[in-house]
């Protein structure tokens, strides 16, 4: 990796000084007068005039205007964040914050620092986008500093966002200073720009502040048309990705679960932004580890492969997905009996998921199955209420059966328990169903045979006007369907 240009150990007074202040205090040895001057000049103009809207822009005017209306009066003030550090000189890929995404479409490769401001303005607000611009040539910005152009990759200028975006662009430089002159009421969304917040400190308090992120995230609840279009396309990428795996099992038994984890990634990569979680790839008994994503012990023949994995598209929308499957392609006698009591719960669990349902019914159904199993086969002492009264098959089932899917995997995660998890199921809402059992290595409290063996299957499911979709149904769920996918995947 090419060494980048040293940060500076000053702060010079202003942006447009700082690629020559760097200069003249010998912060960039070898860089000559001569050479400074010939960078200025023989660059063609790039500037693209026939950019369109991005796809979402209707969408993301829509909600906009809700979150207006919403917070009449009131400066609104959404970043997406910044580089964050990796190590020394080195930074992690950016994603922006899901609530600036949200109301922009603001794409990963131009959102790093950027910032939507909603000014207060006649009976609504007046949205501006802040973003870095083009790096400045004429005083070496482009070339010398570390997140200059050359050394980081060109990004859009101010004009081109105006039209990608649909919103007023400015210099993201002199926000914060603006900020600090603001009057009137301002709410932000913490955690994402120390800078920022630290511009309204004495404009802001965190309960003013938690009301705008707590909208933002039950704003989410609900998905418009291109937010299920983004996640059916999450999901037909993460159904080619689980058929990659199946292809190499082979060269992951040669090697480590590691091979299953980057095979997964290359489709990720190649068809989307990247994985939208750590992908778990756990084989043999450290399937019963639920997040597992060490991904470095053995694939063996004749144990199982969990594998939980979803592609995350550009827009941000994640697919999450689980399969559990036979490494050799054949289900064993005790291994088919377990799943298929985890193929019966889900299948309880998705049928109870429609439009007037309470959130959760469908946790309850597969819950209800699970435990119904766990009596049958002398694990635990019934009656089956009794069970579920006292919680006692949750020593092997562990977790909740789903979660809101979306921009996030664990989607909505600040809304209310009165509206998420104590609400009603709404046409639009996407969510996992995810029903398993673990029984642990060393769980003496059940027979040998059991020992090691964790299944889970997961699927995203939509609710429609009259019921459900399954956007995941393309990869096959029922035992020996699974068994006969493998074998004409791996050919």
């Amino acid at each position: 990796m090419t060494a980048v240009a040293e940060e500076p150990s000053d702060t010079p007074e202003t942006a447009e000084e700082e690629p020559i202040k760097q200069r003249k205090n010998g912060l960039y040895p070898g860089v000559s007068d001569e050479l400074a001057e010939n960078m200025k000049t023989g660059w063609a103009d790039t500037e693209l005039r026939d950019l369109r809207p991005v796809p979402q822009a209707a969408e993301t005017a829509a909600r906009r205007a809700a979150l207006s209306a919403r917070f009449p009066g009131e400066r609104l003030v959404i970043p997406a964040g910044n580089l964050k550090t990796r190590s020394n000189d080195t930074e992690y890929a950016f994603r922006a914050s899901v609530e600036y995404a949200y109301l922009t479409g603001g794409r990963p490769d131009e959102s790093a620092d950027g910032v939507l401001v909603l000014e207060p303005k006649g009976q609504g607000h007046e949205a501006t986008i802040y973003l870095l611009p083009r790096s400045n040539r004429e005083n070496g910005e482009f070339w010398l500093d570390g997140q200059g152009e050359l050394w980081v990759g060109r990004r859009h200028s101010l004009t081109e966002a105006e039209k990608l975006y649909g919103i007023p662009a400015s210099d993201v430089r002199e926000l914060a200073g603006a900020l600090r002159e603001a009057t009137g009421p301002v709410r932000v969304v913490r955690g994402y720009d120390a800078g920022i917040e630290a511009a309204l400190t004495d404009k802001v308090t965190a309960e003013r502040d938690e009301e705008l992120r707590v909208f933002l995230s039950e704003a989410r609840l609900v998905k418009d048309e291109f937010e299920i279009g983004e996640l059916q396309k999450a999901v037909d990428s993460t159904v080619r990705g689980f058929e990659d795996v199946v292809k190499v099992l082979d060269k992951a038994e040669a090697t480590s679960e590691r091979y299953i984890e980057g095979t997964f990634f290359l489709r990720a990569r190649v068809e989307g932004n990247d994985v939208g979680y750590g992908t778990i790839a756990a084989a043999g008994p450290h399937a019963c580890t639920l997040h597992w994503v060490r991904n470095d012990g053995p694939v063996r023949s004749g144990d199982l492969l969990l594998l939980d994995a979803g592609v995350e598209t550009h827009t941000y929308y994640t697919a999450d997905v689980t399969r559990t499957l036979p490494i050799n392609g054949r289900f064993s006698e005790i291994q088919r009996k377990i799943y298929d009591a985890v193929y019966e719960a889900q299948e309880a669990g998705i049928a109870a998921v429609r439009p007037g349902a309470k959130y959760r019914d469908f946790h309850d159904a597969a819950q209800r199955v699970l435990a119904e199993k766990l009596v049958e086969w002398g694990l635990v002492e019934g009656p089956v209420e009794r069970v579920l009264e006292l919680g006692l098959q949750r020593r092997w089932t562990l977790h909740g059966t789903g979660h809101m899917l979306g921009m996030d995997v664990h989607d909505c995660a600040a809304a209310r328990t009165e509206t998420y998890v104590d609400g009603v199921l709404e046409p639009g809402m996407c969510l996992t169903v995810e029903p398993g059992l673990y029984f642990q290595a060393d769980d003496l409290t059940v027979p040998e045979e059991y020992r090691g063996i964790g299944v889970r299957i997961e699927d995203d499911i939509l609710v429609t006007e009259d019921g459900n979709r399954n956007l995941s149904a393309a990869l096959p769920r029922r035992a020996d369907e699974v068994e006969a996918w493998m074998a004409a995947v791996k050919g």
